[in-house]
């Protein structure tokens, strides 16, 4: 036996079918003139690969992918010693040019010649998302290891995202109208709020409410990603508001609209993670309300804020082991909190915060609401990942443009707002005017632009907790 869970038989035709369906790369001299792509060829890739369970099998033929049809090492290395023997001979321009334009030539792996053919192929545009959403699951699983599939990953990544590319998209906007399927997958799809039932899912694309996706020219009406919107008159402060159950409203009065609220942007297929879809599908549909509605005023999100709890917890851990104590507390909220939990130790509130029973208590919810709303504001405007911020969410919005607006208690009291973020959600708010300036100063010097709450509380931080 080969590989594990690979016989050597199917080994042996997994190698014959890949150096049959990955086009060797033609000499830098014919490559304009290199036949044609093979569609049968392609075809046949796409059969053998879909033939193969999940798992172990497609990460052994995407391993052997990677690592047997990448860049060719050696004429990498006699191109790049070419492009500086011209630079040291200062030959002229042109020779220079030249030289380089060879170089970049090798630089390409061999696979990327197999993903464009496949690329042209019809329906093979789904199939490379699908074959990338395969690549993500096995590099998070560790099924797939190893630099050669990490540059497969990166190379198929940048090739997407040139074929999703604004210009190949579409939006479009879902009623309860829209067919049966494509209500079935935004509800399937959504992640930020798991959609209940059928009146639900009426509700969130009935009156007051707007959902749109895009899709793209080459795959017709499959939502890609789905941004859902609620039309208020302020900008809200608790998502339950929005996704309760209450029957769809008839009829909209537009005089009450002035605000748009975006509460939940989702991907629906994992092989586009890392395209920028969303951003653009927040400008256009930005676009789309100010067209239909153009007395809305302010544009706003309602966001979770994953990771919140947990980076808590860690942090109670931690300070307890290195110092003995906390000192995310005050010494009256310390005191508070042990006259209403009989106990003063971390452990206690460790245990209060990850099985959720603090929310039963009344006293408690009041008690620990000043310390967790200015920890949140630390751990959003704060804490930071190579100089962004450390938050996903936060870290999409801000590239965006937006302003960290307004921490909201107890916003999303649902289980799992509970458990990810101690039921705290965030408005990021997008100043048309600004946008570009923000995201400019935000990806250039990482400055977040944040308003007059979320800096009181970040510096009520600093003043009580100390890091």
């Amino acid at each position: 036996r080969g590989p594990a869970g690979c016989s050597t038989a199917s080994v042996a035709g997994m190698e014959e079918l890949l150096s049959r369906s990955v086009p060797p790369l033609p000499p830098y001299e014919t490559k304009e003139k290199a036949p044609p792509p093979a569609e049968l060829r392609s075809a046949e890739f796409v059969r053998y690969y879909r033939a193969l369970g999940p798992g172990p099998p497609r990460a052994e033929l995407l391993t052997r992918l990677a690592r047997d049809f990448g860049v060719d090492h050696g004429r990498v290395a006699e191109f790049s010693a070419k492009v500086l023997q011209a630079r040291e001979q200062q030959r002229e321009l042109g020779a220079l040019l030249q030289a380089e334009d060879r170089l970049r030539y090798y630089l390409n792996p061999q696979y990327r010649g197999l993903f464009q053919h496949l690329g042209r192929l019809e329906g093979g545009l789904r199939f490379l998302v699908e074959l990338r959403g395969d690549l993500l699951e096995g590099l998070a699983s560790k099924a797939v290891d190893g630099p050669h599939v990490k540059e497969m990953n990166g190379v198929l990544k940048n090739m997407l995202s040139e074929w999703f590319s604004t210009g190949f998209l579409n939006l479009e906007r879902v009623t309860w109208q829209s067919p049966c399927e494509v209500l079935q997958k935004i509800s399937d799809s959504e992640a930020v709020h798991p959609v209940r039932n059928w009146v639900d899912m009426k509700r969130r694309v009935g009156s007051y409410r707007r959902c749109y996706f895009f899709s793209h020219c080459a795959i017709p009406g499959e939502p890609l990603i789905v941004l859902h919107v609620a039309l208020t008159s302020d900008i809200s402060s608790s998502i339950q508001a929005i996704v309760k159950e209450v029957p769809p409203l008839e009829t909209e009065d537009t005089a009450e609209i002035t605000t748009a609220i975006f509460y939940s942007i989702s991907l629906t297929q994992q092989g586009l993670q890392g395209v920028d879809l969303g951003t653009y599908l927040i400008k256009r549909v930005v676009k789309e309300l100010q067209k239909e509605l153009p007395q809305i005023k302010a544009f706003s999100t309602l966001s979770p804020i994953p990771g919140f709890t947990k980076w808590l917890i860690g942090l109670l851990s931690s300070q307890t082991k290195e110092l003995g104590r906390n000192e995310l507390f005050t010494e009256s909220e310390r005191q508070e909190i042990s006259e209403i939990t009989g106990d003063s130790t971390t452990e206690t509130l460790k245990k209060l915060l990850n099985n959720n029973e603090w929310v039963r208590s009344e006293k408690l919810v009041k008690v620990l609401q000043s310390p967790l709303m200015r920890l949140c504001a630390w751990y959003l405007y704060g804490e930071k990942h190579r100089g962004y911020a450390l938050n996903p969410v936060a870290n999409f919005h801000l590239q965006n443009g937006s302003v960290m607006w307004r921490i909201n208690w107890m916003a999303d009291t649902s289980p799992r707002g509970i458990t990810a973020s101690c039921g705290m959600m965030v408005n990021y708010r997008y100043f048309l005017e600004d946008t570009a300036s923000n995201s400019a100063a935000y990806l250039g010097t990482k400055q977040i632009k944040a308003s007059e709450q979320v800096l009181s509380l970040v510096s009520q931080f600093q003043q009580n907790s100390k890091l």
